[in-house]
């Protein structure tokens, strides 16, 4: 955004050089989260992907089971349900640790 701004400045600017825009960037400021913030954001990001990687974990622990049990019993339905718990459950805990770490990266650049 502050990209446009400056290239919407200076090209009104080189039109006019009297013009001036609303949205002119504020001198000598940098952006930052305020420190009484940070310590709860950080707790419920660690809680929540704690939790849904144990969440992940324990489906695929039960599809691992629905597996042992539909091949000993000889009902392929549940075995195949359980392979498939078992790569869902590895795409939830592949796709929690990226998301878990994208927003901590993000959160984290303000500092």
């Amino acid at each position: 955004m502050s990209q446009f701004l400056a290239t919407v400045h200076t090209a009104a600017a080189a039109v006019d050089p009297h013009v001036l825009l609303l949205a002119d960037a504020v001198p000598d400021v940098t952006p930052e989260m305020p420190k009484d913030v940070g310590k709860p954001v950080q707790f419920l990001l660690n809680w929540t992907a704690g939790l849904g990687l144990a969440a992940a974990v324990l489906g695929g622990l039960l599809g691992w089971a629905a597996v042992a049990v539909g091949h000993n019993s000889e009902r392929a339905a549940l075995a195949a349900r359980g392979k498939q718990a078992i790569l869902w459950s590895l795409f939830g805990a592949g796709g929690i640790g990226v998301t878990a770490a994208l927003v901590t990266t993000f959160y984290n650049m303000g500092k």
